[in-house]
């Protein structure tokens, strides 16, 4: 039985229904509530957009107190291939249901990940039957990028954000990343914000915003 995701929600600035659907996931031992403050500042800018940040569908082994989308015992590549994919059909299935409950389609959602949940917004987002409006990717990285070429079915815009001084997942998995994505023909862009370990200064939040505003314009009901 798959897991049903839920977690904290935003409604648009407009005070009207949403247009537009920011879709967030977390990091590795976190939980929803630590996205959706982003939510909370990029309003302003999406004010037809609703926001959700759910709650990845396991505890963390690590962090009791947390969840994970999959389990992590070391830096492992092969552990995020694996991960991802069987943590991949609970995120499809809640973005099915949340574009259900807002009438929207694909076209007007976006995907916005840290760390791990990058992992999952790159795996999910590029492989659904139709594209996001965008994926923006914060401190995170492709799993599989082998992979990426031969299961890849959509080709929505991306940007990558790494700080230079990451601990956890180091900046060169931007680069795997971004040269994976270009081979595939992904439109993406790139940032490494200079002096930043595992977290999101406040161009990166800036240059994120810019990013989503610009990619859901073109999809207004």
């Amino acid at each position: 039985m798959t897991a049903t995701l839920d977690g904290p929600r935003l409604a648009p600035a407009s005070g009207g229904a949403p247009k537009q659907l920011v879709i967030f996931c977390h990091g590795y031992g976190a939980d929803g509530n630590d996205l959706i403050g982003l939510g909370q500042q990029w309003r302003g800018l999406l004010p037809e957009a609703a926001f959700v940040s759910p709650h990845a569908p396991a505890r963390c082994g690590m962090s009791p107190m947390g969840f994970e989308w999959f389990p992590i015992s070391r830096l492992d590549p092969g552990e995020y291939w694996t991960g991802v994919q069987q943590a991949a059909p609970v995120l499809d299935a809640f973005i099915d249901a949340e574009l259900a409950r807002h009438g929207l389609d694909e076209g007007q959602m976006a995907l916005v990940g840290f760390s791990q949940g990058t992992m999952m917004a790159l795996h999910v987002g590029l492989r659904r039957e139709r594209a996001p409006a965008a994926i923006l990717g914060y401190s995170g990285a492709l799993a599989g990028p082998d992979h990426l070429a031969s299961e890849i079915r959509v080709k929505p815009p991306v940007m990558l954000i790494h700080g230079d001084l990451d601990e956890v997942i180091p900046v060169g998995a931007l680069h795997l990343a971004t040269g994976a994505l270009g081979a595939a023909e992904v439109n993406v862009q790139w940032h490494i914000s200079p002096g930043i370990g595992h977290g999101i200064d406040g161009a990166g939040l800036a240059l994120g915003a810019e990013f989503l505003r610009t990619a859901l314009a073109t999809a207004r009901v």
